[in-house]
């Protein structure tokens, strides 16, 4: 299904991402697919990183439609370092220069308790959540600083902070994950790459739409009282990677509805 993309909100020259040459992991649908949009929107060449050909390219259409740029690069995440490598030059190459910004979204998240979890699964989980933000993060943050800085962005989740039942193993590398952030923060900061993250609720997505009720359950006694967008969560990364953020470092920012804050 495609949406309507994000229009730019504001002509503050701050937010304009024009001439940013930026890459979204697992941006075929969901948060990443409408992070694509509003980074587009507001002026960047963007590539769509997945598996889905069909649905990247529908994502790359979207935005042309809307008078942006982007290009779907195929890519899996599970594989060695080695095509991991492969997989970012193909990024810069496709996008005609180093990357300036940087989003790690893609996760899998098996929906299963420790004693059913396969091994396949947990393998190819800690490849794809750990594994590649911190291949892909040391293949293109060189050029970055060589290029005079960027930004990255790690998308994490309210459940890096809490204890739950059936996905263990996704909110431990969810915590993971936001630590390496915390890390680069403070090993690239001072190089001029700055690193957040942007930490989502219990999000509504195309993902867990057959779970829409339990979702509904899960956010009812927040304070938003309602399940995430997408174009919500995307909203906040187009605003960390901007100007406007340029003196946000290393933060975790809860784009969650409030679940974190006051969850029992």
């Amino acid at each position: 299904m495609t949406t309507t993309p994000l229009s730019p909100t504001s002509t503050d020259p701050t937010l304009s991402l024009a001439g940013r040459r930026a890459v979204v992991t697992g941006s075929t649908s969901g948060i990443g697919a409408a992070t694509v949009r509003l980074l587009a929107a507001r002026g960047a060449h963007v590539v769509v990183a997945g598996r889905d050909a069909g649905r990247g390219e529908a994502v790359v259409a979207d935005v042309r439609r809307a008078g942006g740029s982007a290009v779907f690069v195929p890519g899996d995440l599970t594989g060695p370092p080695d095509e991991l490598r492969a997989v970012a030059a193909a990024w810069a190459e496709a996008l005609g220069g180093p990357v300036d910004l940087l989003v790690h979204n893609a996760a899998l998240c098996p929906p299963v308790d420790t004693f059913s979890l396969t091994d396949a699964d947990l393998e190819a989980t800690l490849a794809v959540n750990v594994r590649a933000p911190h291949v892909l993060t040391a293949a293109l943050a060189p050029p970055m600083i060589e290029a005079g800085g960027g930004a990255i962005v790690v998308i994490g989740s309210w459940m890096a902070t809490v204890g739950h039942a059936i996905v263990g193993l996704y909110s431990a590398t969810k915590a993971a994950e936001e630590q390496l952030a915390r890390s680069w923060a403070a090993e690239l900061g001072p190089r001029g790459v700055r690193v957040n993250t942007v930490s989502p609720g219990a999000t509504r997505t195309p993902v867990n739409a057959a779970a829409d009720d339990v979702i509904a359950t899960m956010t009812a006694g927040t304070p938003a009282g309602r399940p995430g967008t997408p174009d919500e969560v995307a909203a906040t990364v187009a605003w960390v990677v901007s100007d406007q953020a340029a003196y946000v470092h290393g933060a975790t920012i809860a784009v969650d509805g409030g679940i974190t804050a006051t969850r029992g």
